[in-house]
């Protein structure tokens, strides 16, 4: 049987689609022919070439990831699909599906199941009962809504301890590496933190699960060879375990994998000694969370963090000339216009380039977050209450301490300061 994978992202350059290539390299393993199609702002497909593709590739299943920002293509590509072949299957997974309400089904005519769980064994049980001939029996961890229109949602399915289990898309050759010049790495999964606006601590219940080191060196062996010099990780806090990472840096000085890196971590997990390996196995750039640089605002964000924390973590780098690169948000809760400034007087202060991952944006308001569930606590007003099911509050919004234009004009400053537009820090 045929699934095939597709990842949607319009508004930047295709990527490594990482979960859509564990999805696929675990279902390879399982018997089931399967292909990932990455469409980017720079992937050179028509319609028709689309459609070909599909009516070619005869899959019984179509998967699609599902962003905020996304959602309409997904579901302009579902009915496109559907009106190929009214029996292909679909289904949609990533952070928008996992706790979108079963609600949206009504809004979303084409799709056929919401992945909630485990997108490996969420994805498995869904082809297999496709397979079987019986779409709509013995699912877990999905809402379905049967040929009927009836809606049901499952038990939920755990994620996998031990990372292991599942096969490398690397490993199994699942993605073309003639077009990867850099290499997206998971060595673990999950968030153990409280942040109120993220998704992923929630996602995961609060676990972290991981990879043995033995596999990630692996993964980089393999990679390297196959000529990618650049390795993205993209764990939420790779050093949560310092000694863990301090092993993966060892081996790979030692087996000679001269590979340039980009990681993310939390500030208050990294020290000199972990700072020093990092630089000396190639890690270029390191990536904090910050979110506010007033310490009034971050210490209502569940964070468990401070600002004069991140800056010591800012230098720390800097004195390894390890480039640093600062999440932040504006538009958060409690936030007046003076907090928002603060944030850019921080890049300023600390000497952080405003460019790349360092360019500020507004606070989302996800699905699945603490903030999208109690937004009314931390007066939050939607600016949208006729919004589709399938949408989240998102960006669309005001606080009780910043109106619309307060929070375009933070925007607009981050911007008149950004070295992506060619303009330098506004002293």
């Amino acid at each position: 049987m045929n699934v095939l994978l597709i990842d949607i992202n319009p508004f930047s350059p295709s990527l490594t689609p990482i979960s859509l290539g564990y999805i696929a390299s675990f279902l390879k393993s399982k018997g089931f022919n399967t292909r990932i199609l990455s469409l980017g702002e720079n992937t050179l497909i028509s319609r028709t070439n689309l459609c070909e593709i599909v009516r070619r590739f005869n899959p019984a299943l179509v998967g699609l990831s599902a962003y905020q920002r996304t959602m309409l293509y997904v579901n302009g590509l579902a009915k496109l699909i559907k009106s190929l072949d009214r029996e292909i299957k679909l289904a949609i997974g990533g952070p928008q599906a996992t706790f979108m309400p079963s609600s949206a089904f009504s809004e979303l005519p084409d799709i056929d199941y919401i992945c909630r769980s485990s997108g490996e064994k969420t994805v498995l049980h869904v082809a297999q009962a496709i397979k079987n001939g019986t779409p709509f029996s013995n699912l877990l961890g999905v809402s379905y809504k049967d040929a009927s229109g009836e809606v049901f949602d499952t038990s939920g399915l755990d994620a996998a301890a031990d990372l292991d289990i599942y096969p490398s898309p690397y490993l199994y050759d699942t993605f073309d590496y003639s077009r990867m010049s850099e290499a997206i790495i998971l060595t673990s999964r999950g968030c153990p933190h409280d942040c109120i606006y993220c998704y992923t601590p929630n996602a995961f219940k609060h676990k972290v699960s991981f990879h043995s080191v033995d596999r990630v060196i692996e993964e980089i062996k393999w990679i390297r060879k196959k000529g990618v010099k650049r390795l993205w990780f993209a764990d939420p806090n790779i050093s949560l375990k310092p000694a863990r990472l301090m092993e993966i840096f060892d081996r790979m000085l030692s087996e000679g994998l001269d590979m340039q890196m980009w990681l993310q971590t939390r500030a208050d997990l990294v020290n000199p000694e972990v700072m020093k390996i990092m630089k000396r196995s190639g890690v270029s750039t390191i990536a904090f969370g910050l979110e506010s640089g007033s310490e009034r605002v971050l210490a209502k964000l569940g964070k468990h963090i401070s600002v004069e924390r991140v800056a010591e973590a800012v230098k720390l780098a800097q004195s390894e000339n390890i480039e640093v690169e600062l999440f932040t948000i504006f538009g958060l809760p409690h936030e007046t216009f003076e907090d928002a400034v603060k944030t850019l007087e921080f890049m300023k202060v600390n000497k952080v380039k405003i460019m790349g991952n360092t360019n500020s944006q507004q606070m989302q308001i996800y699905f699945g977050t603490y903030m999208a569930r109690h937004y009314d606590e931390y007066k939050i007003k939607p600016l949208n209450n006729k919004r589709p099911a399938y949408l989240s509050i998102g960006n669309n919004y005001e606080t009780d301490c910043m109106n619309y234009k307060e929070i375009q004009k933070i925007q607009d400053l981050w911007r008149v300061n950004s070295l992506d537009r060619g303009r330098r820090i506004v002293s």
